[in-house]
């Protein structure tokens, strides 16, 4: 029996509950979800589980493929897909490529991609590689503009093949109005392409409501999980123009055929797998999962919503200066606090156990369902300490 079958679903959201299973944040604030998700009980024993097959079976083959396939029906119910529609993956810049490297791009008319200044590095490097293809990129590059879709607009006409959108920007937890350009991509015949990496586990996400062709995530961050485990969503398994290059026997139609003479694609998403998934993660998200699988979406993300919001007001009274959109809508999980020393302010917030992520010029610090008032205050005061030492 599952976690998520021994706590059932609840209409009622209590962040007391959810956070009992975090035995870390007894004495912790742990706001670094956009970074690592803090570590829960479910995860433990998922890793014991992992632990008693090899003790047990020696080498489970049986037990680890039937976990990878819980995992993929569990995130395709968790998006509202099926489980033909997604593919399990290293990382989120692997899914990427996949999709990215599946388009003849040389040949077509189509030949641009869309992004802006709030994609995260990694998936903004797969887009701009594959300019050596035929790829024409077009850039909303500041951070600022691209919260408004008519910045967007300029750029989306009928040359482009898809349009990547982060659902969540890493850098300041900012959210570009999804629909808005979601629209703008459809108007136009292009794709829709999200990366909602730094949003899936607490920002509900529900791909047929989004429109969008592909999506890729991974378990890390508010998934509550481990590196190693990403997907891809591909909307009813849209057939490639070209074959996947990145393959191997997982991405065959019979991965356990052991023929390297028959290179065959499944017409589902798997056919953009490749290699052995990485089982210590595979088992460490179906923990994740579980565990979110017991909150009702819409309800966490309002408490979410509520303690970023209180947390942003509380440090803005401060005299901090956040990075953060003016329009509630267009928030996210996140705070961002500018400094002129990020790590430092971050070391000195750990001494007093509270987690945060610094990047560049900021200090990010994120909201999950396990996220309490305490929590916030316990930011707002270590912060105040630190500005006055």
């Amino acid at each position: 029996m599952t976690l998520a079958q021994k706590l059932p679903l609840v209409e009622s959201f209590s962040s007391a509950d959810f956070r009992s299973h975090f035995p870390p944040l007894q004495d912790m604030a742990h706001m670094a979800s956009c970074s690592q998700g803090a570590l829960s009980t479910a995860l433990l024993s998922g890793l014991n589980s992992l632990t008693s097959s090899l003790t047990e079976s020696g080498a489970p083959w049986g037990l680890w493929m039937d976990e990878v396939e819980t995992l993929r029906r569990k995130f395709a119910k968790f998006i509202n897909a099926s489980p033909e529609e997604i593919a399990i993956v290293p990382s989120a810049s692997e899914g990427a490529y996949q999709v990215a490297s599946s388009f003849s791009w040389a040949s077509r008319e189509r030949d641009a991609i869309v992004t802006s200044a709030l994609e995260f590095p990694s998936v903004g490097h797969v887009w701009r590689a594959q300019q050596a293809q035929g790829v024409r990129i077009k850039s909303v590059e500041d951070r600022f503009a691209a919260l408004d879709a008519n910045n967007w607009a300029r750029h989306i006409d009928d040359s482009v093949q898809f349009v990547s959108v982060p659902l969540v920007s890493y850098h300041d937890g900012s959210r570009a109005p999804l629909g808005a350009i979601s629209a703008l991509a459809r108007e136009a015949g292009a794709q829709v392409f999200v990366d909602a990496y730094q949003g899936a586990g607490v920002v509900p996400i529900d791909v047929r409501a989004m429109d969008c062709d592909y999506l890729v995530t991974g378990t890390l961050k508010y998934m509550l999980g481990l590196a190693g485990v990403a997907f891809i969503y591909v909307r009813d398994g849209i057939a490639s123009e070209r074959a996947p290059e990145l393959t191997g026997w997982f991405g065959r139609v019979n991965p356990f055929e052991f023929n390297p003479d028959h290179v065959d694609y499944p017409k589902e998403a798997r056919r953009f797998e490749s290699g052995t998934p990485a089982i210590p993660a595979v088992y460490a998200a179906n923990a994740g999962l579980d565990l979110l699988a017991t909150v009702d979406q819409a309800r966490g993300y309002e408490h979410v919503e509520a303690l970023a919001e209180s947390l942003a007001d509380q440090l803005l009274r401060d005299g901090e200066r956040l990075s953060r959109p003016g329009s509630p809508e267009l928030c996210g999980p996140q705070v961002a606090i500018y400094d002129e020393d990020p790590v430092a302010l971050s070391a000195f917030l750990h001494d007093r156990r509270v987690m945060s992520a610094p990047r560049g010029e900021l200090l990010r610090l994120s909201v999950h369902y396990y996220t309490t008032t305490d929590d916030i205050t316990a930011v707002v005061d270590a912060v105040r300490a630190y500005r006055s030492r």
